[in-house]
């Protein structure tokens, strides 16, 4: 899942990403209002975390705007914790609301939660062929054996899950799970499907659709 984290306190916002990324998100970083809308014309990020008193261009400016393109959730940051700050913030577009200071594991629930209100919706645990992936946990198996991936084989395994049997194309994976600091030309994703399929192992799961990209495999999911 692909995050855009907008804080203009550049300290806590690498702590944050660091954080995110730790588990399994690919995050990119804004530092202020305008920044953030930029980023946003050019990629259709699943969640933006918006901290509300920004440089620039102030927060609720930037929750307007992305609310009304609708490509988005949001989930805004404040310092204040008063109602009526949560009420304009929540009456602006934004999704959610986070008070700081926050726990590190309530950021990540509700990131995860606003993930799931995707169109359409995506249901909080996936399944296909006796494998299980829970992105809340970060928990994946396969007939009951465990499956120890790397956060970018978790990534990967949940945009196809999610794909349910529809194509994910090399560049989705990598827009998706990879941040802004990808090399387009890269074979990341080509390398991650090889050792994904090795742990996976039998019967394949994982189909090559020549020219267009991956699915699960039709035969998998019948």
């Amino acid at each position: 899942m692909r995050i855009l984290l907008v804080e203009d306190e550049q300290p806590l916002a690498k702590y944050v990403a660091t954080g995110l990324r730790k588990h399994g998100f690919a995050v990119d970083l804004a530092f202020d209002g305008r920044t953030a809308l930029e980023k946003c014309d050019v990629t259709p990020y699943d969640v933006v975390v918006l901290d509300r008193d920004l440089p620039v261009l102030h927060g609720d400016a930037v929750c307007r705007q992305l609310a009304e393109r609708g490509t988005s959730r949001i989930l805004m940051l404040t310092a204040s914790g008063a109602v009526e700050d949560r009420v304009d913030g929540l009456m602006l577009g934004a999704d959610d609301y986070l008070g700081k200071p926050f726990a590190f594991s309530e950021l990540i629930a509700r990131v995860t939660a606003l993930s799931r209100r995707s169109t359409p919706a995506r249901p909080p645990v996936l399944r296909a062929a006796g494998v299980t992936l829970d992105p809340a946990r970060r928990t994946a198996e396969r007939d009951g054996r465990p499956l120890y991936l790397t956060p970018k084989e978790f990534g990967v395994l949940e945009q196809l899950l999610a794909a349910d049997g529809d194509v994910v194309s090399a560049e989705t994976l990598l827009d998706k799970v990879w941040d802004e600091h990808a090399d387009p030309f890269t074979n990341a994703v080509r390398i991650t499907i090889g050792t994904l399929r090795r742990k996976l192992a039998e019967p394949p799961l994982i189909e090559t659709v020549t020219s267009a990209g991956y699915r699960i495999s039709t035969c998998a999911r019948t």
